[in-house]
C-alpha cells in the first residue's frame, strides 16, 4: 500500500487540494472508528460470512464490526491503477491519477428535447441518440445510457440500455443494473461482444456503477453485484449513498467520513472476494438537501473535492461528479455550473467524471448540454496539458533577430506555432457583425444545431455480428420477469 497522504500527480502540474493530508488522515481515522465501534449493516449473509471469517465481529445477524487491520490489508491489496479497454480490446483509459476521463450519466427520468425545447419522458430512441452522440464527441471518453427509457418494461430497461451501449459505441462503458441478475446479463452480453469470457476478463471494456443505501448500510443488491464483479476481477465503481443532514451528518467532514467508511467496507469485501479486485471509489460527497426546496443540488460547492482528496490520500482510482447543473434549461446557469464543477474535479485529480449533460439536479438529461460540456472539456484539457518551455518555444534567437521594434505575425515561427492555441468549435469569438450575419445565435442554439450535425454526420458503429445473441439475452430476461407476475 502507498503511504496514506502520499497523494498522486494530477494533470499538468500541482493538483488542487481542498483539504490537507492531515485532514484526510483525520477523516480516515473517523471512518476506522465507525467501522470498529459503530459497525456496518451488511444485508447479505455471504458478505457477513466473508468479513466474519476474516476477523470481523458480528454484533447481530447482519451488523458487523470491521477491524482496522483488515482495512489496512484491503488498502494494501487493492490495485492503484485500473485499465478500461474499448470494444475492440485496445487500452482506452488508464485510471492511475495522471489524467481525467469524462462521460455522461445514466437513468434521467426526463429529456430536454434539443429540437422542440420540450421536457418529456425519454424513449429508447433517445438512449440511442445519447450513446451515438457521446461516441462522436472527442471530449467524451466513456459512455453511459443517459436516459431511463419509458417505452420498455422498467424491470428490464437496464438490459435494453446495455444493448444500446454495446451496439452504438466502441468506447468503454459504465453501466447500471437493478440487481445481480441484470448485472449477470450485462456481463453475458459483453462476453458475447468480446468473443469469450476470457477475452472480457483480460480486456474489460465495462464497469458497473454500484450504489449502496448509505456508508454504513449496504443493501443486498449492491453487495451481490460487488461480489459478482470482484470474483470475476472485473472493474466496479463503489458509491456509498449520502445526503448530508439526512443519511449522514450535516457537517461536510462527518458526511465524508461516513462515505469513507462505506468505501472502505466495499474495498474490504472486494479484496476478500478476490485479492487485487479492481475497485474505483466514490470521489464526491459532503453536500445535502437544499433545506429551502428539499432538492439535492448537483452543482453546489459543498460536495466538491473532499471525498476526492481522501481517494487521492489512499492512492485509489476515483470517480467524480461534474458537468451537471441544477438549471432547467441550457442557459447561462447551466454553462456556468458545468464549467465550475468540471474545472474543480479535473484540477483535483479525478480519474473518471460522470454526469456531463445533466440538468435539473439529475432529473433531466440534455444532448445540447452534453455538447456544451464537451467544449468545456476541450478547454480544460488545453489548460492542463502543460506548457512547452523548450528552445524552439522560448524562441530567443527569433526575439533577438526581431528586436524591440519588430513584429512576429509574418514569421515562420508564428506559422508553425499558432495552431497550438485553443480554438473553440462552439463558443463564440466572431466580431459582432459577423456573429449577427451568422444568425446571432445563443450558445444553446449552437449546441442544439451541433447535436444534429454530429448525429447526421457520424456514421453508425459497425453492426455487431452477435446482435442476435444480445437480443436473446434480453428476451430471456423479459420472459423470466413476466413469469413472476
Amino acid at each position: 500500500m502507498a503511504t496514506p497522504g502520499s497523494g498522486r500527480r494530477a494533470l499538468g502540474g500541482a493538483p488542487y487540494a481542498r483539504v490537507t493530508p492531515a485532514q484526510c488522515a483525520a477523516i480516515h481515522e473517523a471512518a476506522l472508528h465507525m467501522l470498529e465501534r459503530t459497525g456496518v449493516r451488511l444485508l447479505l449473509p455471504r458478505a457477513v460470512k466473508l468479513v466474519r471469517e476474516a476477523g470481523g465481529l458480528v454484533r447481530d445477524t447482519d451488523h458487523i464490526r470491521i477491524p482496522r487491520e483488515l482495512v489496512s490489508w484491503a488498502l494494501a491489496a487493492a490495485p492503484r491503477s485500473v485499465t478500461l479497454y474499448d470494444r475492440a480490446g485496445a487500452p482506452a483509459l488508464v485510471l492511475d491519477g495522471t489524467s481525467t476521463a469524462y462521460g455522461p450519466g445514466s437513468d434521467c427520468l426526463h429529456i430536454l428535447d434539443h429540437r422542440s425545447g420540450e421536457r418529456r419522458e425519454p424513449v429508447l430512441a433517445d438512449v440511442v441518440s445519447g450513446v451515438r452522440l457521446a461516441d462522436a464527441l472527442d471530449g467524451i471518453d466513456f459512455v453511459m445510457s443517459m436516459f431511463l427509457p419509458a417505452d420498455v418494461d422498467q424491470r428490464s430497461a437496464d438490459r435494453h440500455q446495455m444493448h444500446d451501449l454495446l451496439t452504438h459505441s466502441t468506447k468503454p462503458i459504465v453501466f447500471v443494473s437493478y440487481d445481480a441478475s441484470g448485472c449477470r446479463d450485462a456481463i453475458a452480453m459483453a462476453e458475447a461482444v468480446a468473443g469469450s469470457r476470457r477475452a472480457l476478463d483480460e480486456h474489460p471494456f465495462l464497469c458497473c456503477y454500484i450504489n449502496t443505501t448509505t456508508g454504513l448500510l449496504h443493501n443486498a443488491e449492491a453487495l451481490e453485484k460487488l461480489l459478482l464483479l470482484a470474483e470475476r476481477g472485473l472493474p466496479l465503481l463503489w458509491v456509498p449513498g449520502s445526503q448530508a443532514g439526512v443519511s449522514s451528518p450535516a457537517s461536510a467532514a462527518g458526511s465524508v467520513a461516513m462515505i469513507t467508511a462505506g468505501v472502505l467496507t466495499g474495498l474490504v469485501l472486494a479484496q476478500l472476494a478476490r485479492k487485487g479486485a479492481p475497485v474505483i471509489v466514490k470521489g464526491w460527497g459532503g453536500g445535502g438537501l437544499d433545506m429551502r426546496t428539499m432538492v439535492y443540488p448537483y452543482a453546489g460547492p459543498d460536495q466538491r473535492a473532499t471525498a476526492l482528496a481522501v481517494a487521492r490520500f489512499y492512492d485509489l482510482p476515483a470517480f467524480a461528479l461534474a458537468g451537471a447543473s441544477d438549471a432547467k434549461r441550457v442557459d447561462q446557469q447551466a454553462a456556468a455550473e458545468a464549467a465550475l464543477t468540471l474545472a474543480v474535479e479535473t484540477l483535483a485529480g479525478a480519474d473518471l467524471i460522470h454526469d456531463l449533460g445533466y440538468l435539473e439536479s439529475g432529473m433531466t438529461g440534455s444532448l445540447a448540454q452534453l455538447v456544451v460540456c464537451d467544449e468545456i472539456v476541450s478547454w480544460l484539457r488545453h489548460l492542463t496539458a502543460g506548457v512547452d518551455v523548450g528552445t524552439d518555444a522560448l524562441a530567443l534567437e527569433l526575439i533577438d533577430e526581431t528586436g524591440p521594434d519588430g513584429q512576429f505575425l509574418a514569421t515562420e515561427h508564428t506559422r508553425a506555432h499558432f495552431r497550438e492555441q485553443w480554438y473553440p468549435r462552439l463558443f463564440e469569438r466572431e466580431t459582432h457583425d459577423a456573429w449577427l450575419g451568422a444568425g446571432g445565435t445563443t450558445l444553446a442554439e449552437r449546441a442544439a444545431r451541433r447535436v444534429d450535425q454530429l448525429l447526421s454526420a457520424s456514421p453508425p458503429v459497425e453492426p455487431l455480428a452477435v446482435d442476435d445473441e444480445l437480443l436473446a439475452i434480453m428476451r430471456a430476461a423479459e420472459r423470466s420477469l413476466s413469469a413472476v407476475d
